[in-house]
């Protein structure tokens, strides 16, 4: 009845009704160049982005789309907006791409900002990548531009801030980040809960920690750049996944969990493969075949601390990819990136190690007063709570 009851849940969550005109890989790319009162700025759309302007079959003039970009996409001074200086050109592009290049003049150099509202009033989850470069001080940044920060500081803002930082003040960064993220903090939970004994929380606790840090490092430093979207869905799945694990260890009956995990993940792609939103159809079908066979390896293994350890460290990548998600939507001190990437990561850790302990002294405490529950019945209680809060995000952010 418990193993019945967690695939009712999961297969419910995953059809809740979502919007079908949902996009998740809409995507544009700006260079910005600051000197002095003028801001010149390069922007890249690739034509199905484009494409969206069209209001019939015709495709979308270059005339149309210019006007479009130049009154979504402009500088900011002390406030007000920046003046267009004619002419907007039409740049040469790779096939499938349009680029144009416009400059606006600022009345003063000071308080900068640059803004990029194209496209989020047609697809919400659009994204920007944007390159900016001050030509005065040869500070260069990049900055994931969202419809949630569609303006960017560039003289006084975050990148100031981050550049004058103390290297304290990146370890504290990296802890809020651990106490401030509802994901983040369930998943240690769900590592808390599958690990009996110290060793077995050492080995998740460090895997998980290679994996993030690994991963954090290539997103920020450019090398790897995921899709935000799909990153924050793999994070919930990766809750699921956690909590999943606890109860089929628990009950030693994992054909039938993997299995509703495996149809419902395979479900979702072939609704995907309709036209009907979400993650791409192969990646479902890659988790789907992952959850499976992870599912049924540690729910027959009486011993999977090393096994967990080697499986966290993958958990830890995409975890790594969602940390790198909020610090790119600052503006990073190039010069300081690594400094940057060693206190976020202590941060992160002394905010992991803090609620691990947290947890482990209430147990301890609930135990010697007496007050603790059963293992069994703690277990499945919160890690069907995880299940539940695991399925519910990663459903609502594969449509989202």
């Amino acid at each position: 009845m418990r193993l019945a009851a967690i695939l009712w849940l999961i297969c419910a969550a995953a059809f809740v009704p979502q919007s079908a005109d949902s996009h998740t890989r809409s995507q544009s790319h700006s260079v910005w160049e600051i000197s002095g009162q003028f801001v010149d700025v390069v922007v890249t759309i690739p034509d199905i982005e484009a494409n969206r302007l069209a209001t019939d079959a015709s495709p979308v003039t270059q005339d149309r789309l210019s006007d479009y970009l130049t009154e979504k996409t402009y500088a900011i001074a002390d406030g007000k907006r920046c003046a267009l200086v004619p002419p907007v050109l039409s740049l040469s592009a790779l096939a499938g791409f349009r680029k144009y290049d416009f400059t606006f003049k600022c009345g003063s150099a000071a308080n900068l900002q640059i803004h990029s509202g194209a496209f989020f009033d047609l697809v919400p989850g659009h994204t920007n990548f944007a390159q900016v470069q001050n030509a005065a001080s040869g500070e260069f940044t990049e900055q994931l531009i969202t419809n949630e920060h569609q303006t960017i500081d560039v003289t006084g803002g975050a990148g100031s801030r981050l550049k004058n930082a103390s290297f304290f003040e990146f370890i504290r960064m990296g802890t809020m980040h651990i106490f401030t993220g509802v994901d983040h903090m369930s998943f240690l939970l769900g590592l808390v809960l599958i690990s009996r004994r110290l060793r077995d929380l050492v080995f998740v606790v460090t895997g998980f920690t290679i994996g993030h840090s690994l991963t954090l490092a290539l997103a920020v430093t450019g090398v790897l750049r995921p899709h935000a979207e799909y990153i924050d869905a793999l994070v919930a799945l990766t809750i699921a996944l956690i909590g999943a694990e606890n109860i089929v260890v628990q009950t030693r009956q994992p054909r039938l969990v993997a299995l509703g995990a495996a149809v419902c993940l395979g479900l979702m792609a072939l609704v995907q493969s309709l036209g009907f939103g979400g993650l791409p159809s192969l990646l479902l079908l890659g988790s789907g075949l992952f959850t499976a066979n992870y599912l049924l390896i540690s729910g027959n293994l009486r011993d999977a601390g090393r096994l967990r350890m080697l499986i966290t460290l993958v958990f830890g990548l995409i975890h790594g990819f969602g940390f790198a998600a909020d610090l790119l939507e600052l503006q990073l001190p190039t010069e300081r990136l690594a400094e940057l990437l060693v206190g976020f990561n202590l941060g992160v850790e002394v905010g992991q190690l803090a609620l691990v302990v947290a947890a482990t002294m209430l147990v301890v405490g609930l135990r010697k007063f007496r007050l603790a529950l059963p293992r069994a019945i703690v277990v499945d209680v919160a890690s069907t709570f995880l299940v539940a809060l695991g399925v519910f995000w990663f459903v609502s952010r594969s449509y989202a």
